[in-house]
């Protein structure tokens, strides 16, 4: 069975689509696709990591019936996750009831590949994405390693902007503005506008000039203006 293109109409991640009058309020396919993957991401063991396991995780966390969200979890995985090999099949679980051939082949449970790991990296609901980029650059190719160590330092001391890096990645490739996630390089990044990693850039290289006394006085601004309003 042929596997569809990436760029194929119909075929593309929707992790960050957003209701077009709704500001950045993200649709229903978009929240059951971070869902998914954040499931697949977890500790969850391989029943929770099936169709309907995934559909019962989902499900009890916003008080509805899994029947209603299988279909929608059913195709996201065949029409999407799986297709474009963000995620794959881990094994099979046997099967107790139902039709014999099914008993036999078992029904299958999912994990992410390193293309899946990559787009977790920049879902904020995930929790353990220090976890994930270690597991990540465990299986990266030459070529990506170059960016480890710079990434692994920039965590230690700034976690919001590196993953605010990944996020800025993945949401091109969701827009359609790099061809390709892998291999992971961040030159990629020149090729789409985004005058927010400008003003970070320069903000970056102007912070480094200041004195220690400027350094300080710019700290203590920023943290006035970045204070959380009292209610």
């Amino acid at each position: 069975m042929k596997t569809k293109s990436l760029r194929e109409p119909g075929l593309k991640l929707a992790i960050f689509n957003t209701f077009k009058t709704k500001g950045d309020e993200l649709t229903g396919e978009a929240n059951r696709q971070r869902a998914i993957i954040t499931i697949l991401a977890s500790n969850a063991n391989p029943a929770e990591r099936t169709r309907t396991g995934i559909s019962q995780r989902i499900a009890k966390k916003h008080g509805i019936s899994w029947k209603n969200i299988y279909s929608g979890i059913f195709r996201d995985m065949d029409e999407i996750l799986l297709p474009m090999k963000i995620a794959e099949e881990d094994g099979r679980l046997p099967l107790k009831r139902g039709p014999k051939a099914l008993q036999e082949i078992g029904i299958p449970y999912y994990h992410l590949t390193k293309k899946g790991t990559l787009i977790a990296l920049s879902i904020s609901e995930i929790n353990n994405r220090e976890k994930l980029l270690k597991d990540f650059f465990s299986k990266s190719e030459s070529g990506e390693k170059n960016f480890e160590k710079i990434i692994s330092n920039l965590l230690k001391t700034s976690p919001n902007f590196t993953y605010s890096i990944f996020q800025k990645y993945v949401k091109a490739f969701c827009n359609n503005e790099i061809k390709d996630l892998l291999p992971f390089d961040l030159s990629k990044l020149r090729e789409i506008s985004d005058e927010s990693l400008s003003i970070q850039k320069e903000f970056l290289e102007a912070f480094l000039k200041l004195s220690k006394q400027e350094k300080d006085e710019a700290i203590r601004f920023l943290n006035e203006i970045t204070k959380p309003q009292a209610r």
